[in-house]
């Protein structure tokens, strides 16, 4: 009642991107409903709602418009977009609500003719007589024309900006918003830095496969642990590597790469085979030959 009190002043019509978003929205909402109303019967015997579908929908859908159309003037999506119909059949630009005849004539056309439509196809898909398939013909043809219609009608809206569906241009109802809207103050900061992240995201995604970590990583730790004054010979080798230069634990099947370090055979092996260009990490010698090593290094040294 306050609402209808306050819209006695003129009216503002809807944006034509408000009207087509009220649409969607309401397709949402009849599929949502429609969900979550068979998901009530999933124990059920399968196809137990095959048989009377088009009613049960039905049944949903004057629902839907009992507490919508038919006491608000306006339906979900409409309702969420501050927007209702209006009796656009009245000579006045103040507000005027819809007649029960326009609110039942709605029905009519939308509830029943989804309903119609549906039941008609499922009497007549399966019947050969000649009888039904000349009614099936003018049932197509004139489904068939009230699509043209509804088309022409849509390039009429484009242009036009009213009358979004062929039902709204038959009952003479038009949408309007329930109260003036403001000036929208559109802001692009947020857009600029999501653009801006996206952009490092990617650049990121396309640079980091081509960066060879490992070798990155060895290289750090050769600067950070230098390692001088060994001699290259096999006894000083076995003496003051007592641990893998690359595990850190002791070399298991211990080898060397020619420089004064010793390796587990998996650890150089396996960063060998990853990369070909492979350092050793503690001096930055390259793989020359990757030999056993031949002095036995004794487990007792490890306790030494």
């Amino acid at each position: 009642m306050a609402s209808s009190i306050g819209n006695e002043e003129s009216v503002n019509p809807v944006l034509r991107i408000s009207q087509l978003d009220a649409l969607e929205l309401n397709k949402a909402l009849e599929q949502l409903v429609w969900s979550q109303f068979t998901s009530c019967f999933h124990g059920f015997k399968p196809g137990v709602l095959a048989q009377i579908e088009p009613e049960v929908k039905a049944f949903l859908w004057f629902i839907l418009w009992r507490f919508t159309i038919y006491s608000k003037n306006a339906t979900v999506g409409q309702a969420i977009l501050n927007i209702q119909y209006k009796n656009n059949l009245s000579q006045t630009e103040k507000y005027q609500p819809l007649s029960k005849h326009q609110k039942l004539w709605y029905l009519i056309f939308t509830v029943g003719g989804r309903w119609l439509e549906e039941r008609c196809y499922d009497l007549l898909s399966n019947r050969q007589v000649q009888s039904f398939c000349k009614i099936k013909h003018y049932v197509n043809f004139g489904a068939g024309l009230l699509k043209l219609c509804g088309l022409l009608n849509f390039l009429i809206f484009l242009q036009k900006g009213t009358f979004a569906t062929l039902t709204e241009r038959v009952l003479g109802i038009r949408s309007v918003f329930c109260k003036q809207q403001s000036v929208r103050q559109v802001g692009f900061e947020y857009m600029n830095r999501e653009l801006l992240w996206h952009g490092f995201a990617e650049f990121l995604i396309y640079l980091l496969p081509l960066i060879n970590v490992q070798k990155l990583k060895l290289k750090i730790s050769s600067w950070c642990l230098p390692i001088a004054g060994l001699s290259n010979s096999e006894n000083t080798l076995a003496a003051h590597c007592k641990e893998c230069s690359l595990c850190g634990e002791w070399p298991t099947m211990p080898h060397t790469i020619g420089c004064p370090h010793v390796f587990c055979y998996y650890c150089i092996k396996s960063n060998y085979l990853l990369d070909m260009y492979f350092t050793c990490p503690k001096c930055g010698s390259e793989v020359h030959s990757l030999q056993p090593l031949k002095y036995k290094i004794e487990m007792t040294e490890l306790h030494a």
